[in-house]
């Protein structure tokens, strides 16, 4: 019996899977590290390097040759930052050695994925491991090639002696690793720079204010981020961070655009209400229009004398009325018209 191509394309899915899945796996040396490999999801760039418990989502118990793997279909379907790391803490004294992601005896590997993504990490030379990717996505393997940028950045600055050619290397060392991220177009790759950069311990973080008061790259880099991760929290963390970095570099420039909003916030509620205000004035100083058709034949020729200007004693004398008679006229006009005085009347224009 022939399958047909339906048929064919049921049984591929079904062997190979109908989800998207990751798989990453790789080797690690028994003889030195002999716990739990874990896999962190990192969504605090600030905490890219260390071990926090509350990230790991995956553990692997490495088999006799060191080899591990993690599988599944439970990751974000977007980029994100993963860590794989081993330590050799004692579970008893786990919590106090990983205080602050602190640990003395750890080995840790960053790198970008997600649900789709094949990764293997192989030995290196001499057993050497988390030192090297393998993948067909050259953003999975992006970390390595910055910390790469970042080891020939400090080994040039050894060569710089004077301070005015360090900084003029400096700049050209940011401008490097920032073009490198922005190049692969993965905001992602970029904040990892931008941590690297703006952590207030690294010798380029004078150099790197420098930069941040000059350039517009740091704001097109927010665009960036906000296109593609809109409600991340790497977005909104480095929103606040590049608005707190910018008020470091110019507290009075930062205050003085915060009172400006504020003060337009205030001009436009003003406006607001003065035209809610003039709204309900009108509607309630504008008397109803009534037709001179509902009007009785008396009343409206009250109305006509009322529009010459006539005084009531010159509409009494003039239609042969008594005052009296001439005022329960206009009090009744009043009330059909919907209004209180004669300008009232006035303002209504009936032809």
């Amino acid at each position: 019996m022939k399958l047909t191509p339906i048929v064919y394309s049921i049984f591929f899915i079904f062997q190979y899977g109908g989800f998207a899945q990751h798989h990453f796996s790789g080797y690690v040396d028994k003889t030195n590290w002999t716990e739990d490999v874990y896999l962190s999801l990192v969504e605090d760039y600030r905490k890219i390097s260390g071990i926090y418990p509350e990230q790991i989502i995956q553990k692997a118990t490495p088999d006799s040759t060191g080899y591990f793997t993690f599988s599944g279909d439970q990751l974000p379907s977007d980029n994100h930052i993963y860590r794989i790391h081993v330590d050799n803490c004692s579970k008893t004294h786990e919590n106090k050695s990983h205080l602050n992601g602190f640990c003395t005896n750890s080995k840790e590997l960053l790198f970008i994925a997600n649900n789709r993504d094949t990764l293997s990490f192989p030995f290196s030379f001499d057993k050497e491991m988390f030192c090297k990717i393998i993948s067909n996505n050259e953003k999975n393997t992006a970390f390595i090639k910055i910390d790469s940028i970042i080891d020939e950045m400090r080994f040039a600055f050894g060569n710089y002696r004077s301070k005015a050619n360090r900084k003029i290397n400096s700049h050209r060392w940011i401008n490097t690793l920032q073009h490198f991220g922005k190049n692969l177009n993965e905001p992602l790759i970029e904040l990892y720079v931008y941590a690297f950069l703006s952590n207030k311990t690294n010798d380029l973080y004078d150099h790197y204010l420098d930069d941040l008061s000059t350039s517009n790259y740091y704001n097109q880099l927010l665009e960036r981020l906000q296109e593609k991760y809109p409600n991340s929290p790497y977005t909104k963390r480095y929103e606040i961070e590049l608005a707190s970095d910018k008020f470091l570099l110019d507290p009075e420039a930062a205050q003085k655009k915060s009172w400006l909003w504020i003060l337009l916030m205030v001009l436009l509620v003003s406006v607001l209400l003065n035209i809610l205000q003039f709204v309900i004035y009108k509607r309630r100083r504008k008397p109803t229009w009534v037709s001179e058709t509902k009007l009785t034949q008396q009343e409206q020729k009250i109305l006509a004398l009322i529009l010459e200007d006539k005084t009531n004693k010159e509409i009494a004398s003039s239609m042969f009325v008594s005052v009296s008679t001439v005022k329960t006229h206009i009090n009744n006009l009043y009330k059909k018209l919907g209004t209180t005085s004669r300008s009232e009347v006035k303002s209504l224009h009936i032809k």
